[in-house]
């Protein structure tokens, strides 16, 4: 397992976390741009970072180890590859510089060529692939080196949707299988679902909430982590003198049903979006920006008042 203690991932940052990652599971850490993630990636990757504490990998303190010496590989969000390297020579970079024996380096690109599919394109070059390729290579070039934990810095963020789901559902039972700590960044919050078995939410470079998604879900532990949650946003307003707030998803046009353990409001329209099998309303609620996502197609007026509800047991407040 790798653990981390003292963690301070910003000079100014208040107070410092401890945290524990175990092999085999794929940790999330989610978080806006410049929320602390990559300070993280490179604290544990040993390169030079203002973030500071001390990192352990199975018992063993590797704090002052320089980053080729520790079991650790990085893939950022760019395709960094040799351009003048064979996929076939990039995956097996890693192994030639610590002269590994020739037989066993080609089993091994062998290996993780097919374990990724990408057999076909050993003899090509980054330039002859596509960016879910390029990707691909990345992180076959990263595990080649063995490494026992194995941090993904955004790396599907430069590809189109489609291909990102794609590779997602793919990659994530291969990376479980590997055995090794997988940390993943990202500023989504759909894929601490799609693809971690734990989620760590990060905000102004500190540790606001861990755990599993869906328990860090049901019971945030501030508006902070229930707004890391939700997509878009959370929707604010004041009832009985308490701020208060609920997900796009707890909010219905539908206003019939029981009235019984139900709140209502009245929103004025602002905008309007669909991809027929979902919309998103804006509006405002109280003087403030809201916005109800509903399945299917919920045509109305910009301007209009448009009558909504939600369950009381959706409320939190904090």
């Amino acid at each position: 397992m790798l653990e981390l203690s003292h963690i301070q991932l910003a000079p100014d940052s208040d107070g410092s976390f401890d945290h524990t990652f175990a092999a085999g599971e794929i940790a999330l850490v989610l978080g806006a741009n410049n929320s602390g993630k990559t300070n993280l990636c490179r604290l544990i990757a040993g390169l030079h970072t203002q973030a500071r504490g001390d990192v352990r990998l199975d018992g063993a303190d590797i704090s002052e180890l320089e980053p080729r010496r520790r079991p650790v590989s990085l893939v950022y969000q760019a395709f960094i590859n040799y351009p003048n390297l064979t996929v076939a020579e990039n995956i097996d970079s890693p192994m030639r510089a610590v002269k590994m024996p020739t037989e066993a380096r080609r089993s091994r690109v062998d290996e993780l060529a097919a374990m990724l599919q990408i057999p076909e394109l050993l003899d090509r070059y980054p330039h002859e692939l596509s960016g879910g390729q390029q990707q691909r290579v990345a992180i076959a070039r990263a595990l080649a080196k063995d490494a026992r934990v194995l941090l993904l810095d955004e790396p599907l963020v430069n590809l189109d949707f489609k291909l990102r789901e794609a590779l997602e559902s793919e990659l994530r039972e291969l990376l479980r299988s590997t055995g090794t700590v997988v940390i993943w960044t990202s500023s989504d919050p759909r894929d601490a679902f799609a693809l971690g078995d734990q989620v760590l939410l990060l905000a102004d470079s500190r540790l606001v909430q861990a755990g599993s998604p869906l328990d860090v879900y049901r019971e945030p532990h501030s508006f902070t982590a229930m707004e890391l949650l939700a997509e878009p946003y959370i929707n604010r307003f004041s009832h009985d003198g308490t701020v208060c707030a609920l997900r796009p998803e707890h909010v219905s046009v539908d206003t019939s049903g029981e009235a019984d353990g139900r709140i209502e409001f009245a929103m004025t329209v602002t905008a309007y979006e669909t991809n027929g099998d979902e919309s998103f309303i804006h509006g405002q609620v109280q003087d403030n920006d809201w916005v109800v996502r509903c399945r299917g197609m919920q045509p109305v007026g910009i301007g209009s008042k448009l009558p909504l509800y939600a369950r009381t047991d959706d409320m939190l407040s904090f």
